[in-house]
């Protein structure tokens, strides 16, 4: 049975307080990088079904609502990363979603999360502070941005993000995950050769998608697209389709 099967079974996954150990580490490498990219296409993308609900841990946001800022970078460094994150409703034939709060989180360059650490999971002690973390509301368009570092990654797990969907009112709508495209040429092979941004772990030991232990059942429908350079920075965008 998958790891992901047998939470579900469990009631488990897609709840925000859920802590399920997991091996932290994470990537770095070398290179700057001409232009590239991915062109998988984003979730919800020429269909109107719910992106598939996962498991919002072991690293959840703890007080998300503190956190209200575009830029969530704080003292962290890597390879410039812009996400654009589009929220649709299927109750509304998947049309752009305002008004709705979405929450996202992911490790850093070196797979550590802040507001976690010294412990087994994680044994970089980053407790105290809330870097690559943070919330906004859709526009009018059902979007968001975030300013970010690109993430690394860690045993395990392929590179991806954390995203948690509420309504205007509060009420959770989603919690899932973002999928990033691999491949030769792809963002996540380019920046995890960057050593001069900091990422030195490279490839070696890296999980794909397919062997994910979240992704390898659904990474078709959580798929973003990226653009861009190391030099440069990277652009992610993303549709999640939500029904309220």
């Amino acid at each position: 049975m998958e790891r992901k099967d047998f939470l579900r079974g469990l009631g488990l996954v897609g709840l925000g307080s859920l802590t399920i150990p997991v091996i932290n580490a994470c990537s770095k490498d070398d290179d700057s990088s001409v232009s590239s990219s991915d062109s998988t296409p984003s979730s919800g993308s020429g269909t109107c079904t719910v992106t598939p609900s996962e498991t919002a841990g072991p690293f959840p946001t703890k007080s998300p609502d503190s956190l209200v800022k575009t830029n969530i970078v704080g003292d962290r460094t890597g390879v410039a990363f812009t996400i654009k994150i589009t929220i649709k409703n299927t109750k509304s034939s998947c049309a752009a979603l305002a008004g709705a709060i979405v929450d996202i989180w992911h490790c850093d360059k070196d797979g550590y999360y802040s507001e976690y650490g010294g412990t087994s999971m994680q044994t970089a002690d980053f407790t105290a502070v809330h870097f690559l973390r943070g919330r906004q509301t859709t526009d009018a368009n059902g979007l968001v941005t975030f300013s970010s570092i690109f993430p690394g990654w860690y045993q395990s797990r392929a590179t991806h993000i954390h995203v948690h969907i509420y309504n205007s009112a509060g009420t959770s709508l989603l919690i899932t995950q973002i999928a990033f495209p691999e491949g030769a040429d792809s963002a996540v092979v380019q920046v995890n050769a960057a050593t001069s941004k900091g990422y030195t772990k490279g490839m070696s030991g890296y999980t794909y998608n397919a062997s994910d232990n979240v992704f390898s059942d659904s990474a078709a429908s959580e798929m973003s697209t990226i653009t861009g350079n190391v030099t440069d920075g990277f652009v992610l965008t993303h549709t999640i389709n939500v029904t309220t």
